[in-house]
Order: structure tokens, then sequence, then C-alpha cells
């Protein structure tokens, strides 16, 4: 067998020590459980354990996070507050194999339920290159991406069909001709737009296709449209089948209720990019003591062989703070391991538009991003062909280092952007 290491840190919340709970916590997710079993040999500790590699102490809190029926019936009252504290366990991968299920298990799983703590949230985790490598990387990534699209450099600028739902199949394709003619790189279907029976994906895909292929016939440019695949495994494959077969080059899948199996399947059956849904995210991250942050997530869902990931938007109409957000960017842009070229694509969306563009080149300074913005393209009072153009300039001017006002005087659209959306930010 091979040997490899998976490092996870967590932040934990609990009335005991926290090094005891630590061990507790290698001990359940390796080779233990709460006490020594018959069986579990010195040897077998020595190569099947994972070890607690590091406790950092936090201030305590004066109120536990979670309730907690375990402690209730040992009646643990701790006088001192209740203790916080960052871990760092490592995990032997030979425990795992390449099997992403249970790696999740392993890092997670019933971490969340222990009765020693009152707070369990995984917040990263990192992984030698051998195991890596044991995983699908990105099947087009940034680069693939670029070239799909036919743009080399700047931010691809994309959107979302709206309304989400209630569009026929050729109403759907009738809006999406007007999209291309606006000259958005890319456009996707809504989270909760799949198949449904109004404009099923049998038809919606040859219909979209059919206006996406003349486009790219009279101007050269192929835009690149995330057709919404989620459904079980098998009905993704034909899916996903089908859009390939009618030219297109991705595919949108909703990560967290299509599940990890069904993302590697599709990974390994389509060369199709696939741009990867975070929607149900926020139940795993929105209480600080509780679930898992990005960077474990997107870790998680990069070994399944994704190429687009969901951050949200800077100065948004979601709940995140616009740093958890550039950490989230910065975050898909970064390898897991060293020297492994998986970068994947961040995808910005949810209340983008050209004014919150400052926001967003200021905190990346980079333009590897698809910034997608719904009604900053279609609401623009002269229509989604000023939209996108008025998003363009203003990255242009952020680039540039020009305020939007500075650019607005020489770029129409932009102007009218920022008297009818509001300030920028």
């Amino acid at each position: 067998m091979t040997s490899d290491t998976i490092h996870a840190s967590y932040l934990i919340e609990t009335p005991l020590d926290p090094a005891r709970v630590a061990e507790v916590m290698a001990g359940e997710q390796s080779c233990g459980t709460f006490t020594r079993v018959h069986g579990e040999t010195d040897e077998l500790r020595a190569r099947a354990r994972a070890q607690v590699e590091s406790i950092e102490e936090l201030p305590p809190a004066a109120q536990p996070s979670l309730p907690n029926a375990w402690l209730d019936r040992q009646g643990i009252r701790p006088p001192g507050g209740w203790r916080r504290a960052r871990i760092r366990i490592a995990f032997p991968a030979d425990n795992i194999g390449a099997n992403l299920p249970t790696l999740a298990s392993t890092v997670s799983g019933n971490l969340y339920d222990l009765g020693e703590v009152t707070g369990m949230r995984l917040e990263t985790l990192a992984f030698g290159g051998h195991y890596r490598a044991r995983f699908d990387l990105p099947a087009v990534g940034i680069a693939g991406t670029r070239a799909l699209t036919g743009v080399p450099q700047g931010a691809l600028v994309g959107t979302i069909i709206k309304p989400n739902v209630g569009l026929t199949a050729q109403q759907t394709a009738a809006l999406v001709d007007q999209l291309c003619a606006a000259g958005v790189d890319f456009i996707k279907d809504d989270e909760v737009c799949a198949n449904p029976v109004h404009a099923p994906l049998a038809e919606r895909v040859p219909a979209v296709m059919k206006v996406v292929r003349a486009h790219r016939e009279r101007t050269g440019r192929q835009v690149m449209v995330a057709f919404n695949i989620s459904d079980e495994t098998d009905a993704m494959l034909r899916h996903a089948e089908l859009v390939e077969r009618e030219g297109g080059s991705c595919v949108m899948a909703s990560l967290n209720w299509c599940g990890f199996s069904a993302i590697q399947t599709l990974r390994r059956r389509t060369p199709l990019a696939l741009h990867g849904h975070r929607n149900g995210y926020g139940a795993l991250s929105r209480h600080p003591w509780l679930g898992m942050g990005f960077q474990a997530y997107q870790a998680l869902w990069r070994l399944a062989g994704v190429d687009h990931m969901h951050v949200h938007g800077l100065q948004g109409k979601f709940s995140q703070e616009d740093s958890e957000v550039v950490q989230s960017a910065h975050d898909c842009l970064k390898p897991l391991s060293p020297g492994i070229d998986d970068a994947v694509m961040p995808a910005l969306s949810s209340g983008q538009w050209a004014g919150t563009v400052p926001a967003t080149w200021s905190a990346l300074a980079h333009d590897d991003v698809l910034f997608m913005s719904g009604g900053g393209i279609l609401a623009h009072p002269d229509g989604p062909a000023a939209g996108v153009r008025s998003i363009r300039q203003a990255w242009q001017a952020a680039r540039g280092g020009q305020t939007l006002e500075d650019a607005a005087r020489q770029a129409p659209e932009l102007r009218r952007a920022l008297d009818f959306f509001g300030k920028a930010g």
C-alpha cells in the first residue's frame, strides 16, 4: 500500500479539555471508539490511528453554541466558560483510499454528533500530491473554459436565464439568442430549473443549441451554456450526452443534492465542463461553530472533478461577508497540492452589476473569474447588450485604476447603469 496523509483543521467548542476531545475525534474517525477495544493492538494503532497534530486554544464562550443532551445527562456545566480551540488532525490515507464519500465521512461525518462538543466545524483540508493524483482533475478548468468561450483574457461575463422557471423551450431559446447577441460569454440555467414539464431538457437543449450554433456561424464566437442537468445519475448521464451531441460545452449540477458519487460518475463519462452549483451550502456554513468552511467544502468537490465553483458575489444579496467571498475565490484558484494544476474557475453571482466590479477587482486583482450578472444585464434600461457593455466598461476601468464615475463620462452604458441601479460599490 502507498502511504499518504490527509490534514484537516477544525474549530471545536467543549466544556472539557480540548486535548482530550481532539484525541476522541482522532480515535472515532480512524481505528478507535470511546474506549480501547479488543483487537486494537499497538501495531494497528501505529498504522491506522489518526494523529492530533496541534491544538490552539482560543478565547472561551460564556454560553454553548449548540444544545447537547449528552452533556446535560452528565450534568456538566463548566465554571470557566465553554472552551474553544483550533485543532489539526492527520488521517492516514490508506484507511480511506481513493474513495470520496468515505473521505468526507472520515473528516466530518459523526464528528458533528459527538457528545463532547457544543461546536464542531471542519475548516480546511490538505492532501499530499500522491493522494490528490488518485482523484479526477478538472477536464476543462480555467484554460479550457477560456478556450471554449474564446476569451483569452479578462473576466468572463455571464448571466442567468430569467425568469427562472415558466419559459417554454422555444421561449428559452429566444432569450438565449438575445443574450448571445448581447455579447455574453456564458449563460446558465437557474438551480431550480432542470427538467421541468414546460421545458424538458429533451426539447430545451436542441432549441437552445440551435441558436448558439447559429450565433457561432455568424460571429465566430461560441457562447458557453451551462444546462442544469441535476437529476439521478443515469438521467444526468443521458442529459450530458444530449448536450454533447448538440455541440454544447457545459453542464451544471446542484452538488449538494446530487452527491459525490454522481458527480464523480458524471466527470468520468463526459468531457463537458462541469459547473458546480453550491446551493444549500449555507446550511453547512452560516453558523460559525457548525458545519464546514468553504476551503474544505471546495476541496472535496474539486476531488470530484468540477471545473467551476460558485462563491457568491461581493456586495451581493446573500448573507456572506465580502471577506468570505474573496477568500472563497482565492481558494478555488489555489492548487490543492503543490505542483498539480487543478485550479477551478470561481463563479461570482448574486446581485452583481457594473457597480460591484471595482470591489471585485480590488479584492481579487485577477481576471480568472466568471462574473455573472442577472438583473445587472437583463434589467439594464437600455437592454441586455448595454448591460453587458456596462460590465465590461466597469472591468476595464477598475483594471486601469479609474473610478467608475470618471469612466462613465466616456461610457454611456456604464453611465446609465450607475444612474439606474444606484451607487457603485
